[in-house]
């Protein structure tokens, strides 16, 4: 968009929506709005979404800076106005919203709207800057807010076109997180980083230093500059993960590429990656410096790949170039002495109500402990009188951000003055004892044993009792975890001494612990307890995986998928755990539970890595397995990789999994292997058995059948009409697709329609009903897009190009085809022989004469982003 060419991204990079409305008397048009935004896969950017603990108005402010597009939503209240204003919110946002694309929508009727508000409106309706429209429902207003945003993108990327050799904006899924707060200190450092990474050569950048001194904030200010100038960065967060064989498998995700079995996840990565001009900001590597062969390998052979990593050791590799990252400038006892560096690169302006240093500056380590304590408590101010106190305390925890962080927390509750001599008792009792730490780590240590010193007991039992997770958690993960305590308010207790954080993913509020405070806190944490606590986290999270079961096949599905995202790292967590304690049958029954949860996000590659591992411990250890679980552990080691691995015989294990289920009276378990024995039968290396495939799948249907698993029928049933289609029998087809559809339908369950309404869409098409086949590929596609499923995506696109050949259109078939591509690209998924289904209209329509022509825009589409993708076929 025009408005903030370089502003920060969210994680996935999609255009952002800032949504403004009061929020109680319009809370179900905010619902519908939301949905509709997310719909054409972009972000809404909403108040009730922000992290506290920052003021209203600093939150608002700070979103629309980096949002792309203001929608307003009035109806009748005014909103309130604070203390010491003279305008509410809902006007003071209208006013910030800038340069922005306006997108106005007003409520009717209205007979009891403010006289406030309709003045606003008046001067809504005066402003030739936005568009404005009336409502009277929630579902007329979804239905206009999406045509509305689509037709927006549609005219923003015309607009754009001609300048689309030269300008790229990043992809959905490669951009750094935004930070809450500005940089404070680190100018210098940031500076003279990205001079580094523009340096010729340069290959490989590691930012080094202990825990807490800010090497992430650094790497992710860094990565948004670098994202600002229009080149692509994806951003590796690694804290979570416990093996250096886990971290290709973090950049494949951060980079949009699915590791859905088959073909070598590291080959894969690197045809995704070939043509792309990528920073890849990998965060947090110390403890997995085993897989740095990995960072060398992909730099060796992408020409065009950078890495910029984060940790406390360096790589030590030879395309490395190391920064050494310090503590921030504190003052000295003797403040005479602190001229030149209170001045010097890294010092802060004074906001004017501190007292200064020399030639108007601030302390850098002040005014960090001022940004962390105003969040804390607004009402905070640098005094004279609490100046020295404040220079004490950040001297005392030399600097480190992490520190003075901790310490700042506690403004809520206690003066400068106190923490400083709460600080210096637990120093006096603390450091005493680590001498063989370096005073940073000392200092940093105590500040975190003085923090934890502070909490009540519960909240102190409970923030040992968190440090078991290995990734961000729900309340509820909590609450089953907390045991024995009031884990509500011990939660807030940890939240406000900053021992915790907690934060948005995808609409769910999630809380977690830096690393540094889950190792403190497990140093502290007893045997007993850490086994409690362990085991407790596991059966939470096997109990989540079984509700998820059937909530995957439900009309909550979309759902289910963004509360399992949310906890990914602990359900990775879980499964290493229980690997290593040979738990065996636990982890295949949690991995089968969540079978469709790793279908749709595209970590069928990476459960096979781990039923490989249980199959190996098994003959390693010499354990029996069990039939169920040798049937889960076949069939995810020898399915889906059939279309990549065609000189692999995958027929033996898949008969096998199917035996082993019916043998332990699993019939859906059995006609599952069934249909990928099928497809098996159809990509066998001496070639397709057609007869064997359909045997196979008249078992599995009614083998699901026998089990009442309709979400199984509804899938055999596409597998079927997709090999009547390839046998000539269309009308066969059709008539499988619909059945699989009503099917679908009956559940509510989104990926199953969307696949079977893709279908029908082809007997439709080779019938020649254009207009109908054309609806089932746009609105599958719609639902494999809010679902994020890649392979999804990639058939509708697909589907719509056989739309634009019939139409004679080269133009768009060949935008079309080089999205697609691009996408197969990027995300590793294939569309086996025999089954691209939009060719033969492609092949015509080049036989036409339009070769040239489809040749020219399959250039241009293939370097289209995703958003830009989307946007042109909303248009």
């Amino acid at each position: 968009m025009d408005a903030h060419p370089a502003s920060i991204r969210t994680p996935d990079q999609r255009i952002r929506v800032f949504l403004s409305s009061t929020l109680r008397e319009l809370e179900p048009e905010r619902d519908v709005a939301r949905a509709a935004i997310e719909s054409l896969h972009l972000a809404p950017v909403m108040f009730e979404l922000g992290a506290r603990p920052h003021p209203p108005r600093s939150l608002y402010r700070s979103y629309l800076a980096q949002s792309d597009i203001f929608v307003a939503v009035y109806w009748q209240s005014y909103g309130w106005v604070a203390p010491d204003e003279e305008i509410s919110g809902l006007e003071d946002e209208y006013r910030l919203s800038g340069g922005m694309p306006h997108l106005i929508y007003i409520k009717e009727p209205a007979p009891d709207r403010e006289a406030r508000l309709s003045a606003l409106l008046d001067r809504v309706r005066s402003d030739d800057t936005s568009s404005y429209r009336g409502f009277e429902t929630p579902a007329e207003l979804k239905e206009l807010l999406v045509a509305d945003l689509a037709t927006l993108l549609a005219d923003r990327f015309d607009a754009s076109r001609p300048q689309a050799e030269t300008t790229k904006r990043p992809d959905a899924a490669a951009t750094v997180p935004a930070p809450y707060n500005p940089l404070v200190g680190r100018q210098e450092e940031k500076t003279r980083l990205l001079e580094l990474l523009g340096a010729p050569g340069v290959r490989i950048v590691t930012i080094v230093g202990p825990g807490g001194i800010g090497k992430s904030r650094l790497a992710i200010e860094v990565g948004s500059a670098v994202a600002a100038t229009g080149r692509e960065v994806a951003f590796v967060p690694l804290e979570s993960l416990s093996e250096p064989q886990q971290v290709v498998s973090a950049i494949a995700r951060a980079v949009g590429v699915r590791d859905s079995g088959g073909e070598r996840l590291g080959d894969k990565l690197i045809a995704a990656l070939i043509d792309r001009d990528l920073l890849l900001v990998v965060d947090n590597m110390e403890h997995l410096l085993d897989a740095t062969g990995d960072l060398v390998d992909l730099v060796s052979t992408l020409p065009r790949l950078q890495v910029l990593v984060t940790s406390r050791s360096p790589l030590r590799v030879r395309a490395e170039r190391t920064f050494e990252l310090g503590p921030l400038a504190v003052p000295s006892a003797d403040r005479a002495d602190d001229a030149d560096a209170a001045t010097g690169p890294n010092a802060t302006p004074s906001d004017g109500s501190a007292p200064t240093a020399p030639e108007g500056r601030v302390w850098p380590a002040v005014a960090l402990f001022v940004q962390f304590a105003t969040g804390i408590s607004p009402g905070f101010r640098l005094t004279p009188e609490n100046t020295p106190a404040v220079e004490a305390i950040v001297r005392a925890v030399d600097g480190v951000p992490l520190a003075i962080e901790l310490a700042a927390a506690r403004v809520r509750t206690m003066s400068p003055e106190m923490i400083l001599a709460r600080l210096d008792s637990a120093f006096t009792l603390l450091v005493g004892g680590s001498r063989d730490l370096p005073p940073r780590q000392q200092a940093l240590r105590s500040t975190i044993d003085w923090s934890v010193r502070l909490l009540e007991p519960a909240a102190s039992t409970a923030f040992d009792a968190l440090s078991v997770f290995t990734g961000p958690f729900s309340l509820e993960a909590a609450m089953d975890v907390i045991v024995g305590v009031d884990d509500i308010d011990a939660v807030e207790a940890l939240l406000d001494a900053s021992l915790l954080w907690q934060r948005d993913r995808d609409g769910l509020r999630v809380f977690g612990m830096l690393s540094l405070m889950r190792a403190f806190a497990r140093e502290r944490i007893g045997d007993e307890a850490r086994a409690a606590a362990t085991e407790a986290w596991v059966a939470h999270y096997m109990q989540l995986a079984r509700e998820a079961t059937a909530g995957l096949r439900s009309a909550h599905q979309l759902e289910w998928m963004r509360r399992l995202d949310a906890e990914a790292e602990n359900l990775t967590g879980v499964v290493r755990h229980l690997l290593n304690a040979r738990r065996l049958d636990e982890v295949a029954e949690f991995l089968w539970s969540l079978y469709l949860y790793v279908w749709i996000s595209g970590l069928l590659g990476l459960v096979r890595t781990w039923m490989t591992e249980l199959l190996e411990i098994a003959t390693r250890d010499d354990i029996a397995l069990p039939p169920r679980t040798e049937a889960i552990a076949l069939y995810f080691t020898r399915a889906n990789t059939f279309w990549r691995e065609r000189e692999v015989d995958v027929i033996p294990g898949l008969r096998t999994s199917a035996e082993r289920f019916r043998e332990v009276g699993d019939p859906a378990g059995a006609a599952l292997a069934g249909v990928s024995l099928a497809l098996a039968y159809l990509a066998a290396p001496s070639g397709p058995d057609m007869g064997a495939a359909r045997s196979v799948l008249e078992e599995s249907l009614a083998g699901f059948g026998a089990a009442h698993d309709s979400w199984g029928e509804a899938m055999t049933l596409v597998t079927q009409g997709r090999i009547d289609i390839a046998g000539g029998d269309v009308a066969g087809a059709a008539e499988r697709f619909a059945r699989s559809l009503d099917l679908a339908t009956a559940n509510g369950e989104l990926l199953g329609i969307a696949i079977a309404q893709h279908h029908r869409g082809w007997p439709r098409f080779f019938g020649g009903d254009i207009a109908g086949a054309e609806a089932d590929f746009a609105e599958s596609l719609d639902m494999s897009i809010a679902l994020r499923h890649d392979e999804g995506v990639v058939y509708g696109l697909e589907g719509l190009t056989a739309i634009h050949a019939a139409r004679g259109d080269a133009d768009g078939v060949g935008l079309l085809i080089g999205a697609a591509q691009r996408l197969r690209r990027r995300t590793g998924t294939v569309n086996p022989a025999g089954f691209e289904l939009y060719a033969p209209a492609v092949a015509a329509l080049r036989e036409s004469g339009a070769t040239n022509a489809i040749d020219a825009a399959i250039a241009v589409g293939a370097g289209l982003t995703y958003a830009e993708v989307l946007a042109r076929v909303a248009a």
